[in-house]
């Protein structure tokens, strides 16, 4: 599963950014506004980001083997 290098991009920045980003901001208001669900929604953001971090690793590794893509693989024979 190698991504192409925009999808990857974009990925790494949400992986990395944006989704903590949120996840800390929310849990941050939560505790002075009282809104809910603070901690089930730092737990989701965390398997969230563990997942696509894992996703990216795997796409990194293949990136670095030098594999094709399924998309790569079906034109270069034709």
């Amino acid at each position: 599963m190698k991504l192409p290098d925009k999808v990857y991009d974009i990925l790494k920045w949400v992986t990395m950014i944006v989704i903590p980003a949120l996840a800390t901001a929310y849990v941050g208001l939560a505790a002075v506004w009282g809104w809910p669900y603070a901690d089930e929604i730092a737990k989701t953001s965390a398997v969230i980001c563990t997942l696509l971090g894992a996703l990216l690793g795997i796409s990194t590794a293949q990136y670095n083997k030098g594999e094709p893509t399924e998309y790569e693989a079906k034109h270069i024979s034709e």
